[in-house]
Order: structure tokens, then sequence, then C-alpha cells
């Protein structure tokens, strides 16, 4: 590990010189004299007196280089039977026309801008034409529900709101424009304008503050980039909270950039000739990070897939892609090989491709099970890499640093700390644990550029959330252990938040709904094992005295309700009643120990002898077994 540990070691000693370095290879309007201002500790500002542009390092420098003919973005849609091609040239004079479009709506340099899309061209280029005005984007998952996205809008409040007439499914269309509609009626604080993509799908019904996107377009006037502070912020993007209310994670412009592109070529190895595909959504932190802004940053050509990569058409579209566009670096959750695993157990379909392009497989947003991986490697040919981070973080937290030195795998870890992450297991009280010892994972203040800054509006929410539980240490919410060698082991959560494949949600967003149930008395709702999304939310209830429903007929009603309220994206599929739930001696429902038993690591039960027998009860639904 010379290289890596010399880097890293920096990275610790010195920051200051570290990250200046790292800088260089930003562009900036005034390039910053300080890396990190700790005066207002701990919450930290990385590049206090640097100004640039986000947008311009994404695309115009590029074409000022030379390079307007290279292929920025591919857009592949099965769904829509369609594919299209922009150069760096081709998106920067649609970046700077739709920057035009935003202006003239009134949008200036700290205006918010929410943008619910599908996954097309356009929310690319939405997205950075905020950034090119200094405006601070918040894209919304087109799967969540009106009220979901309401919570966003008022929390955000912004001047436009950025969507389309539809989304497209495997099955279905979507229309977005009813629940947009519905969403604005809820929300406290509506935009003033709101611009609507038409796509030949299905053409949604235009209002008052509507503005129809491709009319705007046509006699739009290009927007030059607006030079905006290094802390100034960039990007909102909401994620679960332990309270059920969504936490605005808010991205400085400085830091990011640095961290976007020192990460792609030092972690993922990917430079300005490679095709890089990150099959996610950019609804999700994946999306923003590394399907829009890393690769741009490095002149490289990312991949936009709309729809699920297996099934639509075929359980080879993953091929597919690689074949056609000659994908050199692929970035999924291991959810998407696992469906893949289930459709073509032994790979017969990869003898149909030619997936030679394809030097490595990232694998992210959820655990890698070495199954998945030993398949995955075996079929491939190419390294399977695993890297573990967060929406908080924006990046990497641990990883095998291909670009910088390539480390041996060890099937189950994400590899080690990412230069600039100082990764620490402690016990319950604050101590930090030996090699080997499960514990809290957290990192030590500061953290590096590129990672929250705050939350938005709420800087105390963020110091309650994230900082209190070890003073000097941001807390990730996850536990685990580092071994002798210094690789990180993620175990899972320690709070309510699960991971769908790989997207965050919090169980207790789902329990308010369920317990508002007419019927029901109290209720848990925990993540249990899924052999192909990692876990899934399963609900237990306990009925109102008296109280007399089907089975399956309150089932349908609470997820009919959890698809409403937060989207489909929420997969609670199963409400299995109960007599009791397990309890503490002061009344606190036993969810970690029930998680426990789900995941097949029991644990001591801190109850009375009849929650034993309730767990006993239970343990059978919850998928495991519970100690003596």
């Amino acid at each position: 590990m010379g290289m890596y540990r010399s880097a890293y070691e920096l990275s610790m000693n010195d920051p200051e010189a570290f990250w200046l370095a790292a800088a260089r290879a930003v562009s900036w309007d005034s390039f910053p004299i300080t890396a990190l201002d700790s005066t207002s500790a701990p919450l930290y500002r990385w590049f206090p007196d640097g100004i640039l542009n986000t947008c311009y390092n994404a695309v115009d420098r590029h074409v000022e280089a030379g390079r307007a003919d290279h292929a920025a973005l591919i857009y592949d849609s099965p769904l829509a039977q369609t594919s299209r091609v922009l150069t760096y040239g081709e998106l920067l004079n649609e970046v700077s026309r739709f920057a035009g479009v935003l202006a003239a709506l009134g949008v200036v340099h700290g205006d918010r801008v929410v943008i619910y899309m599908p996954m097309i061209p356009e929310s690319v280029i939405a997205m950075l034409a905020c950034a090119r005005l200094g405006a601070v984007h918040s894209v919304v998952f087109g799967g969540f529900a009106p009220a979901e996205l309401a919570a966003r809008i008022d929390d955000a409040e912004p001047r436009v709101i950025v969507s389309a007439s539809c989304g497209i499914e495997p099955s279905r269309i979507i229309a977005y424009k009813p629940m947009l509609d519905e969403a604005i009626a809820m929300s406290k604080c509506p935009p003033e304008s709101t611009v609507i993509l038409q796509r030949e799908q299905e053409a949604a019904e235009m209002g008052a503050n509507d503005f129809d996107w491709h009319e705007l377009m046509k006699t739009a006037q290009p927007h030059a980039c607006v030079p905006v502070g290094a802390t100034d912020p960039l990007y909102i993007l909401y994620t679960s909270g332990t309270t059920g209310k969504p936490k605005g994670v808010v991205r400085d412009n400085g830091g990011h950039a640095v961290a976007m592109t020192w990460s792609m070529p030092n972690i993922y190895d990917v430079g300005p000739d490679d095709v890089w595909w990150a099959a996610s959504d950019v609804g999700w932190v994946v999306g923003h990070s590394y399907i829009v802004y890393a690769p741009l940053m490095v002149g490289a050509t990312t991949v936009m897939f709309e729809g699920k990569p297996v099934g639509t058409p075929d359980a080879g579209a993953f091929w597919r892609v690689i074949q056609e566009h000659r994908v050199t670096g692929l970035f999924c959750a291991p959810t998407a090989i696992r469906a893949v695993k289930k459709e073509d157990p032994d790979a017969l379909l990869l003898a149909n491709y030619d997936i030679s392009s394809l030097r490595t497989l990232f694998q992210a947003g959820e655990r890698l099970d070495p199954d998945t991986y030993h398949w995955a490697a075996q079929h491939l040919g190419v390294p399977v890499i695993d890297n573990w981070w967060q929406t908080e973080t924006g990046w990497p937290i641990a990883a095998n640093l291909r670009g910088l030195e390539a480390m041996p795998v060890k099937p189950g870890s994400p590899t080690v700390a990412v230069p600039g992450f100082d990764v620490q297991i402690l016990d319950a009280q604050g101590n930090r644990e030996h090699a080997g010892a499960e514990g809290a994972i957290v990192i030590k203040l500061p953290m590096p550029p590129g990672t929250l800054s705050t939350l938005w509006g709420n800087d105390q929410w963020y110091i309650d959330s994230y900082l209190t539980t070890f003073p000097g240490y941001y807390t990730t919410g996850d536990g685990g252990l580092v071994d002798s060698d210094g690789y990180i082991y993620v175990m899972g959560r320690t709070d309510d938040v699960i991971n769908v494949a790989g997207h965050r949600l919090s169980t207790g967003s789902m329990e308010a709904i369920v317990a508002s149930h007419p019927m029901v008395a109290e209720c848990a709702v925990i993540g249990v094992h899924d052999q192909l999304k990692g876990q899934i939310p399963r609900a237990f209830v306990v009925l109102k005295s008296g109280a007399q429903i089907d089975p399956l007929v309150l089932q349908a009603q609470i997820v009919a309700s959890i698809r409403h309220d937060i989207g489909a994206v929420a997969a609670l599929k199963e409400v299995v009643i109960v007599p009791a739930l397990p309890k503490t001696r002061s009344g606190k429902i036993l969810r970690r120990t029930m998680r426990g038993i789900a995941d097949g690591r029991p644990e001591n039960i801190p109850g009375t002898i009849e929650d034993v027998r309730v767990l006993e009860a239970i343990a059978p639904l919850l998928g495991g077994t519970q100690s003596n």
C-alpha cells in the first residue's frame, strides 16, 4: 500500500496541502488560498476564499480545450425505444439556453429549483443549468408520491419546479403532472412557475403557471456561467431521517468539485477516454455524483439508462449496453447483479455479447454479499470492487482505490478508508475499539471536501443528528469493524433507516402511516433480509381491542397507503397481525432485537418473560430464531 499509504497519511497529517494540491485539477475564477475554515467548528467549510462555477468545470472547459465533439452523455432508453448522444458542444448549447430559460423566469444566484423528472437528458440539462446560474437544485426521485414531494417543496421553497409529463416503466406510463399538481396543492410554499417537458408517450394538461419546455427553448438566449463562492450551496438532496422528516443534505460548490474531480481517476480509474455507466437514478446521490458531475468533471462519457436494466426488455440489457457503448466502468447496486443472477444463473446470455471493453464492476449502495461477489467475478472476468458511502458524504468513505493503487480484494469489505476520511470504530462509551471488534463506525472531524456542509436551513439539526452522539465525530449510523490489515467491514444500520435495493428509507415514516389505520393499536416496521433487494420493510401490527378485519384486506389497505404517501419505492408488501409486540421495561418496542432476529443475529432480550414469549411467537415471521 505504498502509494495509498503516502496519500492517506498526507491527507491526515497535512490536509491543507493535500486538498489544495487536489484543487489544482479544478478550474477556478479565484484559486483558494485557504483549504479549511475551522472558525465555526463543528461546521467546517472548505476553500472559503475560492470562486468558481461547477457547470463551467463540467462542460465549458472541455469545449474550450477542443473536445466539443467528444461524447458527453449517452442516453439509452429501451422503454422509449430510443438512444441519443450529446457531445460536450451540444450539451453546452442545451445547458446554456436552459439557463437562459430559468433566468427569464426570475431564477438568480441562491434561488432553489426543484427537479422532478425521469431518467432523461433534460434532467441533467436542468441540473447543470441551475449550477450555471448559481441556483440551488433539489432533485426529487420520480418514484416519490405527492406527499413526499410536497414536504421537499416546503423545505426548499423553490422559485421554479422543472418536471415532465410522464415517466415510463416496463408495464405502464406514470403521469407525473397530476402528482406534481397534487403536491403543489398540498404545499405551503408553491413555486412561482413550473416548466413541463411534454413527452410523446403522454401529454400533460397545462395550467396557468405551467410553461412548455420546448416552447421556451425555441426563443431561449444562452446564459453565461455565474461565478459563485466555493462555500455557496450547489444542491440540496433529501434523505430519509429517523424522525420521518426528510433531511436536506447541502452540498457546496468548491469542495464538491474538488472531491468529484479527485475521485474519478483515483478511486474509479476513469479519465477522458472512458465510457462510464452508473446504473442508478439522478434522484439519488449516486446519480448526482456519478451519473452527472464526476464523469463530466473529468471529461469522460457518461451513460444514462432509462429503465430497469434487468427485464427491460431482457435479462441481457446490462451486457447489451456495455457492448453497444463500449462501457469501461460499470457502477451499480448488488441488487441489480442479484437480479441478473436470478434470471440467468449460469450467465448463458453473456455468450451473446462482447463485453471486452469492461475493465471493472463497482458495487455500492448496500452490502455486497459474498455470493454476489463471487458470481460476478467468475462470470464477468473483471475485478468486482465494493465501495461504501452515504448520501451525506457524497462520495466513497471506503474503497479499493483502483487508480491510486489497486489492492487485494476481501469479499465482504469495501477495503480501506479513502484519503481524507479518518474512519474509527467506537464502543458505546466512545472508546476506540481494537482491530476486529465491532462497534459504531464514525468519522473524525473535519470530514474531507465534498461531504455535507449542513442540513438545509437547520445547522442545529445537523449537529444533533450526526455530531452529538460522539462529540468530535460524524456518526454514520452504521456498525462494523476494522481488521488488522485496516480493511473496513460494514455490518448494517444502527438506526431505523433501511436499505431497499440501494435506496435509504425510514421505517419511522412508514410506521407513522401504518399507525394511522383506524384498526391499528400499535405497530413496528423493520427491515428484513430479501435475497434480491437486500432488505425490504415488513410491518407488524397489533389490532385495537375488538377490531375485526380480514388480514388480506388490512394488508392491501396499508400497502396502498404506503404507496400513496411514500411511493412504490418503499416496497412494503407484507403486513403481519401479531397479538403483541416485545417491549423494554420502560415500554419501548424492541425493534433492534426484532431486527437482530430477522438478520439471524439473535441477542439477549432486555424485556420481560412475556416479551420472550412474544418474540418466540413472532420469530418465524421475522425470518430467524432468537437466543435463549
